[in-house]
């Protein structure tokens, strides 16, 4: 992933989220201990400034071409941590960038709805279908169909290239 239009959009509207609602802090504020511990937790957590640096290294990872990291007020607002296969893992919300578990289902309501007042609209926008729609869409005749994929999932239906592992210390 480059860190063209979409990295900047992240950025420009990532004080405009509102909190997740199950975001939570790791209990004893050790996430390391926490996932290797549970294994898989598909719990969404606040940022911890203890992981600052890997954080900063994870941010690289995903956005090489960035001109720069975001600052520690950026960071609260952005990064978001679970577990996976006893590793922490990080993601960065942003305006494209759902940092959710992704929605799958074949059958999208907001496609339907957009279809029905856009008839052959091409593709159907993201803000109709939700930006963790799985599939995206586009109209034939007043009627969603899947016309391709937004996201690949990881094995507990994250976005697999949003989410990257905190290195192990």
């Amino acid at each position: 992933m480059n860190a063209g239009p979409l990295l900047l959009a992240a950025l420009a509207v990532a004080g405009s989220f509102a909190p997740l609602a199950d975001v939570g802090a790791a209990p004893g504020g050790d996430l390391r201990a926490l996932c290797a511990r549970v294994g898989d937790d598909d719990t969404i957590r606040a940022y911890s400034p203890s992981l600052r640096a890997d954080t900063v290294r994870a941010f690289r990872a995903l956005f090489p071409g960035a001109a720069s990291v975001p600052d520690d007020a950026q960071l609260e607002a952005q990064a978001r941590f679970r577990c996976m296969n006893g590793k922490v893992l990080v993601c960065f919300i942003g305006a494209n960038l759902p940092c959710v578990k992704m929605n799958a289902a074949r059958d999208n309501a907001g496609a339907d709805e957009y279809c029905r007042s856009n008839p052959n609209a091409d593709p159907v926008p993201a803000f109709a279908t939700g930006h963790d729609a799985v599939y995206s869409y586009r109209c034939r005749g007043g009627r969603a169909e899947i016309d391709g994929k937004n996201w690949e999932l990881d094995p507990r239906g994250f976005a697999k290239k949003l989410w990257t592992e905190i290195p192990s210390r």
